[in-house]
């Protein structure tokens, strides 16, 4: 058991970097990052983990900050992406977004909740973890892994598995928003494509062509309808589909449409696969149009702000621990060990870079960070500034559960 008194003693350090910690998330927020431009906010991470005497700070291949703490056989990822999506109508906005507003404890800032409100906390959390004793280096390797996530989930952990710094680690604590809570699973997500043909036609002569979007219409009508068909499961919930974007294309607005492609995205629970997913939507073409169609999963293979490119599917599986999986059940004894209100284990209804580190590679992984994952891709993202001190005592302690566990 953990002594007492060295709890209390990182509670009382955490305490005295709070103003600490709400500046450095202020600065970061206050970087815009968007689009996976992640190279100037990475660069202030940096800084403050050489500040704070990490023994490896660098960027990756593919352009993410790493920090590394200790050189022992036991390996912890911190994960935590540091872009954000765009701000949508500037209007929106009643305040600067970067910039962003402190009310009643909470900040308010683009990527404040999603995800920079975690990066305080584990970058400090390391150091405190260090420099309290709370593991040995010899028996213990920790990283902080600033990345970018938001257009292709969990490629990075991919990388840093394959290519930059091909470390595979023991466990990865993601950092999206739990509430606090620690979360143990959640969808995977397939990301498809259909396309109709048709045939071009001057518009004032349509009837000598064959316009692919109401070729479409039939397909998306159906789809809309679909999801009371798709699978459950008693944790991870109910199957999802979604219509997400349309695109044709023309000569011209005065003609008819030769093509039209809609973009699926799909999420999977237990128990689902591609090939079913596929073939789910495969059967609402009509089948007098069978011929004209095709869909097709997605594929990644953008550079990243570096230069670099992963090519990878996108299809990020569905993952689950059960309760009495033993990282689970370490963080469960850190929160806890910290003071926090017993709380069940709970679930993401969106999807984040577990997708690989447990999905795809089998990495035991838990989720816990400051914040509420509703507020994320809105004008309301933002972080309870009590959470995100907080989350500090939980990232420096959890080593020390792990080595007791």
């Amino acid at each position: 058991m953990i002594n007492p008194s060295l709890i209390q003693t990182l509670h009382d350090e955490v305490e005295v970097r709070r103003e600490t910690l709400v500046r450095f998330l202020r600065e970061v927020c206050a970087i815009p990052s968007m689009d996976s431009q992640i190279g100037p906010v990475g660069e202030r991470v940096a800084a403050e983990m050489r500040q704070l005497n990490f023994d490896e700070v660098r960027f990756d291949k593919m352009g993410n900050i790493l920090g590394r703490v200790g050189h022992g056989p036991t390996v912890i990822v911190y994960d935590s992406h540091i872009d954000t999506v765009g701000l949508g109508d500037p209007d929106s906005w009643e305040w600067d977004p970067f910039e962003g507003k402190i009310e009643n404890g909470v900040f308010y800032a683009r990527g404040a909740g999603d995800e920079k409100g975690s990066t305080p906390g584990m970058v400090y959390g390391i150091a405190l973890a260090r420099d309290l004793g709370l593991f040995s280096p010899d028996e213990f390797t920790l990283y902080y892994f600033g990345n970018m996530e938001e257009w292709c989930d969990g490629i990075t952990g991919n990388t840093f598995v394959e290519v930059d710094p091909q470390v595979r680690p023991d466990y990865v604590v993601i950092g999206e928003s739990t509430n606090m809570q620690v979360y143990r699973g959640h969808k995977g997500r397939l990301e498809l494509k259909i396309t109709a043909k048709g045939k071009s036609a001057h518009a004032a002569s349509n009837h000598l062509g064959d316009n692919a979007i109401y070729k479409m219409l039939p397909v998306i009508e159906a789809i809309s309808k679909l999801e009371p068909e798709l699978g459950d499961h008693d944790f991870l919930g109910h199957g999802k589909v979604t219509v997400s974007d349309i695109k044709t294309s023309n000569v011209s607005i005065n003609a008819v449409p030769d093509e039209c492609t809609i973009f699926i995205d799909r999420r999977m629970t237990f128990g689902e696969t591609q090939e079913g997913v596929i073939a789910q939507l495969a059967a609402l073409i009509p089948a007098e149009h069978q011929a004209d169609f095709t869909i097709e999963p997605l594929f990644y293979d953008e550079p990243s702000y570096t230069g670099f490119v992963f090519p990878v599917d996108k299809y990020f599986p569905a993952w689950a621990h059960d309760d009495d999986h033993p990282f689970v059940r370490a963080g469960q004894a850190t929160r806890r060990a910290i003071g926090l209100p017993d709380a069940p284990t709970g679930r993401w209804e969106f999807s984040t870079n577990a997708t690989y580190w447990a999905g795809k590679a089998g990495i035991s992984s838990i989720g816990f960070g400051p914040g509420d994952e509703k507020v994320a891709h809105t004008t309301l993202d933002s972080v309870p500034l009590d959470e995100v001190v907080k989350a500090t005592e939980f990232y420096a302690l959890l080593p020390a559960v792990l080595k007791e566990s």
